[in-house]
């Protein structure tokens, strides 16, 4: 299982939706569709679909263990996916 780590604004938007929450998949996109599986919707805040498949949203990034992610990036077994907003300001 993967620890994913999400930000605060998802929690506000999902009813019983945890900043943390444990995930058990083999890719970033699966953990991505697992949680979107049990929260409705969440995968569409976090992925967009593009003309060669899904892609991360401009204004979302992912981490595994401290690096940069893509969706196909392998989770190993206790690894720590961060779903991070992009801050802008004006």
């Amino acid at each position: 299982m993967a620890e994913v780590h999400l930000p605060p604004t998802l929690p506000q938007v999902f009813a019983d939706l945890p900043r943390t929450v444990d995930v058990d998949a083999a890719s970033v996109g699966e953990a991505i569709d697992r949680l979107d599986a049990r929260w409705p919707g969440l995968g569409d805040r976090l992925c967009e679909p593009g003309p060669s498949g899904r892609a991360l949203r401009s204004h979302m990034a992912v981490f595994v263990d401290g690096e940069r992610a893509t969706l196909d990036a392998p989770l190993v077994p206790g690894a720590r996916l961060d779903v991070v907003a992009a801050i802008s300001g004006g």
